[in-house]
């Protein structure tokens, strides 16, 4: 999020799981704005006010009509947890629901009880009716792609044409918080999407920069791949009596002792 309103960074403070009391109950983003004048340029922050509630569902989270109304709750309690009453006024208290698909039962839900959407911009939706605070659903996946690739990235269904695009905008950022930011999110993109990043690996026309920052999480996802390969390895000679612990040890340097371990417990020869 960050990274999509960059261009309001100066105006805005990230509250990161930000405790609603002293129990375990968290928002995932709060985003505070410093001037409550101060008008946002990305799409995605045109609905905000003063202060602004983000949840984020991963692409295998369900979105019902429950989850719709948790993420209203924790907004209530944001209003209600102020020092003073009315500190947070209810008008000042914006709600986005981000999500890659489209819940398509939420919406058969709207749509039956007669709430109204509003769908401004591409992959972003208001609900206008029954809600306490303005409240917008984005889906990722509808999002124009230029504009939003930082939340589009966010997926395990990218080809390798979007893939070869987020590396070529990590590469021509210039700012140190910006590379951080974005090396946080081609980390999740990359592990995300393996087969995307082995087809760009064999791409000639990739150039050598781009390769040097896949590098690092490449070497990290093929060193996992070959712990696996090596533990199914292992097994199979297990079962077939062809090995003991210390030979697994010996073989398969690759795995780890705790792999180790529980191989030789699976089988009992430990």
């Amino acid at each position: 999020m960050d990274l999509e309103l960059s261009a309001n960074r100066k105006d805005l403070v990230y509250e990161r799981e930000y405790n609603l009391n002293t129990k375990p109950l968290e928002i995932d983003l709060l985003v505070i704005k410093k001037e409550p004048a101060v008008q946002i340029e990305s799409e995605i922050g045109k609905l905000f006010r003063g202060h602004n509630i983000l949840e984020y569902k991963s692409p295998d989270d369900s979105l019902n009509i429950d989850t719709f109304y948790k993420a209203a709750a924790y907004a209530c309690l944001y209003k209600a947890y102020g020092e003073t009453m009315d500190q947070r006024p209810a008008e000042d208290i914006t709600v986005s629901i981000v999500r890659e698909r489209k819940p398509e039962g939420l919406f058969r839900y709207f749509e039956s009880h007669g709430i109204r959407i509003e769908k401004p911009y591409a992959g972003i939706y208001y609900v206008l009716d029954e809600v306490l605070f303005p409240t917008q659903l984005i889906v990722t996946k509808e999002l124009d792609r230029e504009a939003h690739m930082w939340l589009r990235s966010l997926s395990n269904n990218l080809e390798k044409q979007e893939v070869r695009k987020l590396l070529e905008r990590v590469e021509g950022l210039t700012q140190e918080v910006e590379k951080q930011l974005a090396d946080a999110v081609l980390e999740v993109s990359i592990r995300a999407n393996q087969q995307a990043v082995e087809e760009l690996r064999g791409d000639e026309g990739m150039c050598q920069a781009l390769l040097e920052i896949m590098e690092p999480e490449i070497n990290k996802i093929a060193e996992e791949a070959a712990k696996e390969a090596a533990k199914e390895t292992a097994i199979r000679m297990v079962k077939a009596g062809k090995l003991s612990v210390d030979e697994i040890k010996e073989f398969f340097p690759k795995l780890s002792a705790e792999q180790i371990k529980q191989i030789g417990k699976e089988f009992n020869i430990l």
